[in-house]
């Protein structure tokens, strides 16, 4: 039997943008947070890198300013940009009084009131300015904050919930276009249950699981993105998909990401035969923008027909890399690799959508009384490229933004009247999900082919063909059989995938992420791609 629930604030994902907007939130408000498995199956526990933010003396808002508008490929919004960096400070403090374990900097003497925390560099920025807890900032961040929500009476964490759409007074055709709460699977049940919220937030992540390989966890399906987009919000930037260069290239090594912070201390990139090649690609070498990095290996790997290059950092002294990179050390050993010793072999992998649902600075899409925040979100902090480490600090910016918004707004807010009950009654279970497992296969082969790191018109066009043909097979599927998990993801994965190919055919140009070989160069005016629902709540 289905069952109805209510929350002031209904948090739809359970990652750091999510766990921050609960704590920030007052303690009297009702609050759940849903997780689609268990808490700790987003992107956020697996982040290794760090917190970039403007620390340091030596180190200026302007400075952090400009390194992230010069790695944005003139698509960041500097408002943007500028809000989420001077908020940066106050972010980290509200971090460090949670009590996140950061790594402190024993090198110096601190008496003087100096930063007492290590800082390290990575790939775009020109200072040191990444706050991190060694290699593992994600897991304390985390673990830190799901302890402190632990803690909070007024919030109800959720697992195995699976949300399955939004409910909108234009929905229920109502006039108005309010948010009024979510369809929510619960996965233990199997019952569908309606969930009231008089605030609704999407904290799910990305959508990096269209593609083959993926440093991101099984999660990142683009949830939010989707059920967004089906409730009428716009969404902006979504050709921009970020491959991270290294991830671990092991038959065994599901999508392990060896973090960019070991190029920041040294580590070389090598061709099998030993020869480094970035000096050949771009002055920056290993410190070059992810982009420019990923594209270097890809070309070296077409060239030469090779599986992989190598990432070495044994030159280092053997002590340096397992205090540092503990975590990297030690999963590497797990496959018989001795980075002390021998160099990495790595590939790039799909890592991060620097596109999403558009909102303001407030975290507010088009829909009242929806949010989106984290990585769901366009902010205009990103652009066309996501400068390393600038995206757990949107998640803290714009999560503590989002709580301001809400609570200036409670008491024009009333709970939404009786909302109505999933329909089952015309849905049966389903005996073919050998059709779900294959449509998924398909779906991340072709996006991984067609729309990977560098495209074509051609490919586009034939993934356009091949995703439009999947989605009404999958419609057909979900009005005729029982939602479960993977039927809502592959939903909300094909239908962001088709967002994705939609907006690369829109850019005649290649910019930041977005590489064709039809438009190498660049147009004059930068413009960010928009694309806008063609009939809100249908």
């Amino acid at each position: 039997m289905s069952q109805h629930f209510q929350h002031d604030v209904l948090i739809i994902g359970s990652g750091a943008a999510g766990l921050t907007l609960a704590l920030t939130l007052p303690e009297h408000l009702r609050i759940a947070v849903l997780s689609k498995g268990e808490l700790a199956n987003g992107s956020t526990y697996w982040a290794q890198g760090g917190v970039a933010a403007v620390l340091d003396d030596t180190d200026t808002v302007d400075s952090h300013v400009a390194d992230t508008l010069n790695a944005g490929g003139g698509l960041c919004r500097e408002d943007a940009v500028r809000f989420t960096v001077e908020h940066s400070r106050e972010a980290i403090q509200w971090l460090i009084e949670q009590g996140v374990p950061f790594t402190r900097d024993d090198e110096h003497d601190h008496e003087d009131g100096g930063f007492e925390f290590h800082l390290t560099r990575e790939g775009g920025h020109s200072h040191r300015r990444i706050i991190h807890a060694a290699d593992a900032t994600g897991a304390a961040i985390f673990n830190t904050l799901l302890q402190q929500t632990r803690q909070r009476r007024n919030v109800e964490l959720l697992e195995q919930r699976v949300a399955v759409d939004l409910i909108t007074e234009r929905k229920l055709g109502l006039p108005g276009q309010r948010c009024l709460g979510a369809y929510v699977l619960d996965r233990q049940s199997g019952e569908v249950d309606t969930h009231h919220a008089r605030f609704v937030i999407l904290a799910t992540g990305g959508a990096a699981k269209v593609y083959l390989y993926t440093s991101n966890p099984d999660g990142a399906c683009g949830d939010g993105i989707a059920m967004a987009w089906r409730a009428g919000c716009r969404v902006g930037n979504l050709e921009f998909n970020q491959f991270h260069p290294t991830c671990l290239y092991h038959p065994q090594a599901k999508s392990f990401l060896v973090t960019e912070a070991l190029r920041g201390e040294g580590a070389l990139l090598k061709l099998p035969n030993g020869e480094r090649f970035m000096p050949r690609f771009d002055p920056r070498e290993e410190l070059a923008p992810r982009d420019i990095v990923a594209r270097a290996i890809d070309h070296e790997m077409k060239r030469l027909g090779i599986d992989c290059v190598y990432l070495d950092i044994s030159h280092k002294p053997a002590d340096f890399v397992k205090s540092h990179f503990p975590t990297v050390y030690e999963r590497c050993l797990d496959f018989g690799i001795d980075i002390t010793r021998q160099a990495i072999p790595v590939v790039p992998a799909a890592h991060y959508t620097c596109g999403g649902v558009v909102v303001d600075q407030a975290g507010r899409t088009d829909i009242p009384g929806l949010y989106a925040i984290g990585e769901t979100s366009f902010t205009g902090l990103h652009g066309a490229n996501r400068m390393a480490s600038n995206s757990l600090l949107e998640c803290f910016v714009y999560a503590r933004s989002a709580a301001a918004d809400i609570v200036a707004q409670l008491e024009q807010v009333p709970m939404p009247s009786a909302l109505p009950s999933w329909d089952a009654s015309q849905v049966t279970d389903s005996d073919e999900d050998v059709i779900i497992a294959h449509n998924w296969d398909e779906l991340r082969r072709f996006m991984w082919d067609y729309v990977g790191i560098v495209r074509t018109n051609k490919r586009l066009q034939r993934a356009q063909h091949r995703v439009r043909l999947l989605l009404d097979e999958i419609d057909e599927f979900y009005s005729n059989y029982k939602v479960s998990r993977d039927l809502i993801e592959l939903r909300n994965l094909a239908q962001v995938a088709e967002l994705m190919i939609r907006s690369a055919m829109e850019r005649k140009e290649s910019r930041g992420l977005h590489y064709t070989l039809d438009y190498p160069g660049l147009l004059p005016q930068p413009r960010d791609t928009i694309l806008q629902p063609p009939s809100a709540g249908d």
